[in-house]
């Protein structure tokens, strides 16, 4: 007899109430007579499982089991479920079977209300596969040898030891500590372009606790956008940092970072932004503007 079904019908009457014997030997491929008895294999071993005939007859379960034992509100069970529901849909990893039990044993429906995909656009097995064994090396703590590049484009092996995988502002990073530079660094996911797990393996430690605050290199920028852009505008800068101009144009105030990623940003615009604030986010623009003409000239 197998106790995986046993514990499976358990779990269905806890969730449906009752149900036929044909209806458990159906879903379970087993005979009616293999049913009734795991029904008194469950009887024997305490469980308040009953058979009954008539119009609702069937194997039933009485509705107190369990249930009085969980001390929890349906909020609190609702939330239990939504989390492992979230916990699965990051990891990539089927938790369907637990989602099935608990929310038999809590009488609550799981709401399937998150889905994720960490892939870009196109091929996704290097970016799932890269996904999932930083999650190996973060949980069970063990270093990795990555390729990394720079915002330069220059690349770099190094050591590392994984201590989470972090998403910030469309972006996921991995903080680590760095063997190779003997400090912890914010590794961009999208930059790590080979990836090893080793067998070695190291003593988590806590992440130095930065806060929120933005790098010294970030500066106010203020921005004039037309409106056949409000669109990508809504899509890039947060609601708060966008005010809209009677002529339907949008002027966005920002703090960002005053380096070659916003000078390449602005530029994916092309003629529909206008820079306002700092002069020298301008001259740089002006700058790189004047290099690209000379490039391209004919």
């Amino acid at each position: 007899m197998s106790e995986i079904r046993l514990f499976k019908i358990l779990y269905y009457l806890l969730d449906k109430g009752y149900a036929t014997a044909p209806e458990l030997a159906s879903r379970f491929e087993v005979s009616v007579r293999t049913i009734y008895r795991d029904i008194d294999a469950l009887s024997s071993a305490g469980i308040p499982v009953y058979t009954d005939t008539g119009r609702n007859g069937g194997v039933h379960l009485l509705g107190d089991f369990v249930l009085d034992k969980v001390v929890l509100s349906r909020q609190e069970k609702q939330e239990i479920l939504s989390a492992l529901q979230g916990l699965t849909a990051v990891s990539g990893e089927s938790r369907e079977d637990t989602l099935e039990k608990l929310s038999a044993l809590f009488h609550v429906h799981s709401v399937n209300w998150l889905e994720t995909d960490f892939s870009r656009w196109g091929d996704k097995s290097q970016d799932n596969s890269k996904f999932q064994l930083l999650k190996t090396a973060v949980i069970h703590s063990r270093c990795m040898k990555i390729l990394y590049a720079d915002s330069y484009g220059k690349t770099a092996e190094r050591i590392i030891q994984p201590l989470k995988l972090f998403y910030k502002s469309r972006d996921w990073y991995l903080k680590a500590y760095c063997c190779t530079k003997q400090g912890f660094r914010l590794f961009r996911i999208s930059r790590i372009l080979k990836w090893e797990l080793l067998e070695e393996q190291f003593t988590p430690v806590s992440f130095p606790d930065t806060g929120d605050e933005a790098p010294d290199t970030c500066c106010q920028i203020i921005l004039n956008f037309p409106k056949e852009v409000a669109y990508r505008v809504y899509d890039e800068f947060d609601i708060s940092q966008i005010q809209l101009q009677k002529d339907g144009s949008l002027t966005v105030s920002a703090h960002m970072p005053q380096d070659d990623w916003l000078t390449g940003f602005l530029l994916s615009f092309g003629t529909q932004v206008e820079i306002i604030e700092p002069l020298s986010l301008k001259k740089t623009v002006a700058e790189t503007i004047k290099e690209m003409s000379e490039k391209y000239k004919p």
